[in-house]
Parts: C-alpha cells; structure tokens; sequence
C-alpha cells in the first residue's frame, strides 16, 4: 500500500514560539506511512542514556518539574495568563496533548535523546510518582518497550474502532453535552480508517480484536523505538489528526490517538488480534496488564473506580 505523500504538511513555524520567563522578546521556532514495522534496533549502549521530559502544558502548575527541569521541553497552549515559570514554547491550543507529542517527534525527528518521556503538565493524579522517580524508571526503558508509571491507572482496553459512542459512557461526561454527545470536533473518519491509513493495521487484513493504552497519554521510550517509524508517518498523522478540519481545541481525533499510542510503537505487546493471544499471565514483565488483560470501560456507569473516570487532566 502506498499513498502520495507530496501534500503532506510539514510542521508550521509560524505557530510556535519559544519563550524565556523574563525575556521580553520571544524567538520564532520553525516548524512514507509504515505498512511494515520495522523492527527496534537494540544495539544502542545503556550506560548513561540521555532523556528529555515532553510536556504538554495548559495551565498546570509544573513546580513539581523543578528536580528534572534541565532536561524538560515544554510546550505551552494556555496563552499568556497561563504561562509557565520555566523556559517553554509557545503552541497554539490545538489537539490536546497528541498533536503536542507529535509536532515534537516531528521537529526532533533525527536528534532524540535516548529515551523520551511524554506527559501532561499534571501527572501525579496518574502516576502517584514524582518527577524523579518518573526519571528512574523511564531510564530503564528497553529498545522496543513503553514505559508506564505507577499503579495510579492500569492499562486500558480500547475496541470501539467504527467510533466512540460516548452517550453510552457517562463516565466520560466530561467532554459530553447535555444529550450527552461529543462536544468537541467531531472527527470524519473512524479509529480503524485511521490504524488502516497510517500503520495499514501492522500488516494484517483489518485493525486489532483490541488493544491496551494508558490513560492520560504517560509514558516514555527509547529513541530507536520512535524510529520503527518513518518521521513521514508521523507527519501525516499530525496532518491528518490536527491540521485542516480537525484543528480545534478539543479534537475527536485527540482521543482516538490517546488509545492509541501503545499500539504504534509496540504492536506485539499492545495489540490482541485474536483470543488466543490473550494472555494466561495477569501482568507483563513491566507489571503492566498483560496482553488482552487491559480493563475494558463499561458502558451505562457514572463513576468506572479507579480507572478512567471524570479527571480534569486528561
């Protein structure tokens, strides 16, 4: 399979810029879909691996970050009244923290540290760890691993691939209106469209049984497991997702990608496609839920315990 890349947007400049607390002039920062998952290279050296924290900010207090602020990029959206107190670029409130996520993949492309942790500007309620312990643990990441924190939230099963059909899930009433429908920008394809165009569902004949994410979008990887993927594929995604139609603050597409990361980069572990994949164990080696054990959301309740429930950070 193959589509004509020609149009495919790059990053753009002008909606970005890179601003100092404390300076008063601001500087301008600039701005082939994989059918086939290449495979992890695990030759890189583990010794003293580089990180850099990704933070997708809004209007959070990012005092918890000052342990780890040397090696944070972030990446604000909530204007003037809620800049941050550290060094930030300027993003416009656009795509939730997916579009974030990518448009930095897609501007580090060829210059990632070894391992990279992607988070929302408030992860505690997530992850009940510090940054520091974030840190620990993100820098044991193994080539072909996602890393996730803490037993805050466990892995979640995503299955809803012709659509999310959330007035069936009030516990999502958060982005619901008062006949409980998507309030935000309805998206013109389906999750499967989506897993098809980009990834052309890893190579199988339709997208997975299910897979596992992590709510709130946290977690962290080695730079060889980003590159399993060409940077035009992460370019089409940031067009196909954010850009156009789809770019809106609260886009449907933000919260298909959500559900989707783990499944991108590591479809061995995060994708079930058939029962008999299933897991016989309850947790993998990284104690998260083992394959084809995430907790699946039910429909009809107000309140799923413990799990993805009315957070204001996600």
């Amino acid at each position: 399979m193959s589509l004509d890349l020609s149009k495919t947007a790059e990053p753009a400049s002008a909606l970005s810029t890179t601003i100092t607390p404390g300076s008063s002039s601001p500087t301008s920062s600039p701005t082939d879909i994989s059918p086939v998952l290449t495979k992890a290279s695990s030759t890189t050296t583990l010794s003293t691996p580089s990180i850099e924290f990704v933070v997708a900010h809004y209007s959070e207090n990012l005092a918890w970050l000052k342990d780890v602020i040397a090696h944070c990029k972030i990446y604000s959206k909530g204007g003037p009244t809620n800049k941050p107190d550290f060094k930030f670029e300027e993003l416009d409130n656009n795509g939730r923290e997916g579009q974030t996520y990518l448009y930095y993949i897609c501007n580090h492309y060829d210059e990632l540290k070894d391992v990279i942790v992607f988070t929302q500007g408030k992860a505690f309620d997530h992850t009940g760890m510090s940054a520091l312990e974030m840190m620990e643990t993100a820098l044991g990441t193994k080539v072909g691993q996602v890393t996730t924190f803490g037993t805050q939230r466990d892995l979640e099963l995503f299955d809803l691939w012709d659509g999310i059909p959330w007035k069936d899930y009030p516990c999502w009433r958060k982005w619901l209106g008062e006949n409980l429908e998507f309030i935000g920008k309805k998206a013109p394809k389906t999750p499967a469209q989506y897993f098809k165009d980009f990834f052309d569902n890893h190579g199988h004949d339709g997208p997975p049984m299910s897979v596992g994410f992590q709510p709130g979008a946290i977690f962290a990887m080695r730079r060889e497991t980003i590159h399993r993927h060409p940077k035009k594929t992460y370019q089409k995604m940031l067009a196909d997702l954010f850009e156009g139609e789809m770019k809106h603050n609260d886009p449907e597409t933000g919260h298909y990608l959500e559900r989707l990361w783990l499944a991108i980069f590591c479809p061995e572990e995060y994708c079930c496609w058939t029962e008999t994949e299933v897991s016989k164990l309850e947790r993998n080696e990284q104690g998260q839920l083992a394959k084809g054990k995430w907790h699946k959301t039910p429909p009809g309740v107000e309140v799923d315990e413990g799990h993805t429930n009315l957070s204001d950070e996600e």
